[in-house]
């Protein structure tokens, strides 16, 4: 047996023993009205990424972490990484909202669990992208709450094995995946896109 399968059947033993299929969601309480946000504008989006999230940069299938995050420098910091990400997904989210009102964001990354490198190449048809966060929305002069806290689930399924090679060859990257999925979630919770909440079943951690 080669070397190389001998190290995949490691990995694939090692995520058996910490994976199973399970129930991932895209979820949040309820949609806002729509006609009280419409009346809105986002003055700014303000994204925190606590230093006491966790970090992992185990070349491993499942690495257990708050936040794995792998196509950006690793040289770089990963909390800023993941904020920059979320920021622009979740602006993306409120340009429909143009009304008088100025409203400000403020968000909470509790977990940001992408997909390693690993991950990627030696599974087929598997895994999760666990993104999860809260979200406040605040009038921007007088800081009176609007809207939340609320705990946003995003979770989506991530792609690996020849599905990912194929993605990857037409410019589709995990940050792309990621960022069409946060946005399209904020325009849900806000009311102002479908509702895409709803659940679905695939191996991940």
């Amino acid at each position: 047996m080669s070397l190389s399968r001998r190290l995949f059947l490691l990995s694939a033993a090692s995520l058996s023993l910490s994976a199973c299929v399970g129930t991932y969601f895209t979820a949040f309480p309820a949609q806002l009205p729509s006609q009280m946000t419409r009346s809105w504008h986002v003055t700014s989006v303000q994204v925190d990424v606590p230093q006491s999230l966790t970090v992992s940069e185990a070349h491993t299938i499942i690495p257990h972490a708050d936040i794995v995050w792998r196509e950006d420098d690793k040289s770089g910091d990963r909390h800023s990484q993941v904020a920059t990400i979320m920021h622009d997904a979740i602006a993306a989210g409120v340009t429909d909202l143009k009304g008088p009102f100025a409203v400000v964001l403020k968000v909470q990354v509790t977990r940001f669990h992408a997909l390693t490198i690993e991950a990627e190449t030696q599974l087929s048809d598997s895994g999760v992208h666990n993104i999860q966060f809260d979200i406040t929305a605040v009038e921007a002069k007088s800081g009176q709450v609007l809207a939340g806290p609320t705990h946003i689930i995003a979770d989506l399924p991530a792609w690996s094995g020849e599905k990912m090679r194929q993605l990857r060859a037409n410019g589709v990257t995990q940050k792309s995946e990621i960022t069409a999925h946060v946005t399209a979630t904020i325009k849900a919770w806000l009311g102002t896109g479908p509702d895409i909440r709803g659940s679905f079943q695939r191996l991940g951690d």
